[in-house]
């Protein structure tokens, strides 16, 4: 299947972030408790005593409905919440009976409309139409999206293989398609594709595959958030918009999710499958997967903010017109951050100039979510000493901690690709050597500006940097998969990293980078690692589920203490 969405002319991470991780349904990493309830309590309605219906003249917005004492005498689809098709949320159904979660194609359409019952239910909405939903082995998914990343240009793999490089994830012996392959790979769960309106459960019982209905639950969120606000309009134009819109919809789904589960310990008869499912493969990304994974550790705290403005989801329902825009104001609620206008006009010479990908320069936006995520991956399966560690990222039990003093400054950033005049357009990791970068970030005030350097120059010497004599805040790696020429320049709230094959290149990626003379910024000098008790040099992470085509990725993981 190719993308849904077109590529956009300023999105570099987004090529391969939109393929995948668009708007699809994520469980987040052993978050267990119940939502809050919200000041009007209909957030935690007792299922046994209120029936919801769209019929009030109170309504709102065009899905709003009012607690009712009784079920109407003629329910309908489009105007009960809670019912749909002929059958409420607490109907009881055959399969319930059963000591498995398969479900015979005769009997997959009631528990289809009973699971949208319940969803109505909790997310105090009706459908406009029917969702199709299929069940499939894990072998008849993967037969089905084969070659699923490999839909992106000679260019377009370039800039992808830049940019991740940039963020010290991805090096020149991998590609950054085959990274985030590796990724989603083994182990889907399921997803909703808003080009059919069809959601997919993945089953791993390739005989007689078995419905998760927690999972079915979510991805039917996705359904209803498309049917009332069309999820395809939301697309971001770069990586920071795209994940902090991810962080609204994500965000909302996980919320009704996580009621919905808490139900089914002791409302609801909820299908489970018998089977495990998969757990991460042993060369995981960890820097693609923490950035992947933002907005569904922070989305769910994010929605219940919005809850508590009220009444009810109606800020919610109000926030699909004004989607966040950036992953500060997802990591940050309430704050109202507002991003700045970072620009990087081309100051390149000597052969070099702007990358262009389709006719346009090959730019993109980090965000505090992607700096994070790049300051946290040498805490996981990595012999390097991590800026941000373990304990500081797994705080508790609830997902993890996104706001750190060394991003949390962040006012707006943006990262250009570099290359010399006649250069091939190589697909190749490799080929990401002879490139370089822009990387202009701004910060809400010079102290933020500064521990942000602070830990880009740690990150720097966890790799082996060394500084360039009679070179201004010049570094040079010399050699593995980040091998090459760093410049930094801090300037009041602005700090610029720019990067070239050779120090002698760096002037000419951007003049004036490196100039002669003694540097100004100091390595701060290596301590030994924290031992984080409880765990080893490697959190195992138990179980991760996504789904992704069309709309995006479902990830569900448990942590455990290794």
């Amino acid at each position: 299947m190719e993308p849904t969405h077109p590529r956009s002319a300023v999105a570099l991470f987004s090529v391969l972030l939109v393929a995948v991780v668009l708007t699809g349904g994520v469980a987040g990493p052993a978050l267990t408790a119940t939502a809050a309830a919200s000041p009007d309590g209909s957030a935690t309605a007792s299922a046994d005593s209120t029936v919801l219906t769209a019929d009030s003249a109170a309504a709102t917005t065009p899905a709003a409905v009012q607690a009712q004492t009784e079920r109407p005498d003629n329910p309908t689809t489009e105007g009960t919440v809670g019912y749909v098709s002929g059958y409420w949320y607490d109907d009881s159904l055959a399969v319930d009976d059963q000591s498995n979660a398969v479900v015979e194609e005769d009997e997959l359409a009631p528990v289809v409309y009973r699971s949208m019952a319940r969803v109505e239910l909790i997310r105090n909405m009706t459908f406009d139409e029917e969702v199709t939903v299929d069940v499939v082995s894990r072998q008849e998914y993967r037969q089905n999206n084969d070659g699923r990343f490999g839909n992106f240009t000679a260019a377009e793999r370039l800039e992808q293989n830049v940019a991740y490089e940039a963020l010290f994830m991805v090096d020149r012996e991998t590609a950054a398609a085959d990274a985030t392959e590796s990724l989603y790979g083994g182990a889907v769960d399921g997803y909703y594709d808003p080009e059919t309106d069809e959601i997919v459960i993945v089953s791993e019982n390739p005989e007689t595959p078995e419905l998760d209905e927690r999972t079915l639950g979510h991805e039917l969120v996705h359904a209803l958030q498309d049917q009332h606000y069309n999820l395809s309009a939301l697309e971001g134009t770069t990586q920071d918009r795209e994940l902090a819109k991810n962080g609204l919809v994500e965000g909302d789904a996980k919320r009704v999710e996580l009621e919905y589960e808490s139900r089914c310990g002791y409302q609801w008869d909820c299908l489970e499958p018998s089977s495990e499912r998969r757990g991460l493969s042993s060369d995981i990304n960890w820097g693609i997967y923490f950035t992947i994974y933002q907005p569904y550790s922070d989305g769910p705290d994010y929605v219940n903010h919005l809850r508590y403005q009220g009444p009810g989801w109606s800020a919610v329902n109000a926030a699909y017109d004004d989607p966040p825009t950036t992953t500060s104001a997802v990591i940050h609620p309430g704050s109202e951050r507002e991003p700045a206008n970072v620009s990087v006009p081309d100051r390149s010479s000597d052969g070099w100039r702007q990358f262009t990908v389709d006719g346009e320069p090959a730019s993109d936006t980090v965000g505090e979510a992607g700096m994070v995520a790049m300051f946290t991956a040498d805490a996981f399966g990595s012999s390097r000493e991590p800026v941000i560690d373990q304990r500081a990222f797994l705080a508790d039990d609830q997902g993890y901690q996104y706001n750190h003093s060394v991003t949390n400054g962040w006012a707006g950033d943006e990262l250009v690709v570099y290359a010399q005049d006649g250069a091939v357009e190589a697909s190749t990791p490799a080929a990401a050597g002879e490139a370089g970068y822009v990387w202009r970030t701004r910060w809400q005030s010079a102290a933020d500006a500064e521990q942000f350097v602070d830990g880009y120059l740690q990150l720097l010497e966890s790799h082996r940097a060394e500084p360039v004599d009679g070179r201004q805040n010049a570094f040079r790696i010399d050699d593995g998969g980040y091998a090459g020429a760093y410049a930094i320049e801090r300037n009041g709230t602005t700090a610029t990293i720019v990067r070239a094959p050779s120090v002698d290149e760096l002037s000419n990626v951007e003049a004036g980078a490196a100039p002669e003379g003694e540097d100004t910024l100091e390595f701060a000098g290596s301590n030994e690692p924290d031992e984080v008790p409880g765990f080893g040099p490697l959190v195992a992470v138990g179980v991760l589920a996504i789904a992704l085509l069309g709309t995006g990725a479902r990830i569900a993981v448990d942590r455990r203490q290794s």
